[in-house]
């Protein structure tokens, strides 16, 4: 391959790649076509992207960027995929489809995330987390369950005298009990 075409691959790979900074790094070696197409069309559902790169090249169409210090030490056939609504989601679909039979051989060989290397058992240790949807929502109820709370605390002896007021408007005696509370 000629100098300029190299050039040329590595500036469309580099604005490929413009404003990732999260991205795993897969084994796709071993994939029969048929399955590959399968792989992709499952992860473009989820807005993942996969792109097979040639090392040197995505060294440099990467240099500068978060995304160079997963490609310092990569060697071997790989792949990048980048995309999804954040890292855990990405990490969390790579580790799925890589324990999936139907695609034996795909698996995680590493990652960047915020410019930090990530190895194959980080990926997965990261598939753990709770994605950014996941996230929100338990903020969302931990701001909204001290609130939740104390409503409850004030309706809950509110309604025992609302109940109380409607039995002495209907005619009806209180018990004993519940007059003297």
């Amino acid at each position: 391959m000629s100098k300029y075409v190299k050039n040329l691959i590595s500036t469309h790979l580099a604005s490929e790649l413009q404003g990732v900074n999260d991205a795993v790094l897969v084994n796709v070696v071993g994939l029969e076509a048929g399955k590959t197409v399968k792989l992709r069309s499952q992860l473009r559902e989820k807005n993942i992207r996969l792109l097979v790169v040639k090392n040197s090249l995505a060294r440099r169409a990467t240099e500068g960027t978060a995304l160079s210090a997963a490609f310092g030490a990569a060697e071997g056939s790989l792949a990048i995929a980048w995309g999804s609504t954040d890292i855990v989601s990405l990490a969390k679909e790579v580790v799925r489809l890589s324990g999936d039979k139907q695609f034996e051989g795909f698996a995680a060989r590493g990652g960047v995330m915020d410019g930090a290397v990530l190895t194959p058992a980080q990926v997965a240790e990261v598939s753990k987390w709770p994605t950014r949807e996941e996230q929100l929502s338990l903020l969302v109820g931990q701001i909204l369950g001290p609130g939740r709370k104390l409503g409850g605390q004030l309706l809950g002896p509110g309604g025992a005298v609302a109940s109380q007021v409607k039995k002495k408007s209907e005619g009806e005696e209180a018990p004993a009990a519940e007059a003297t509370a």
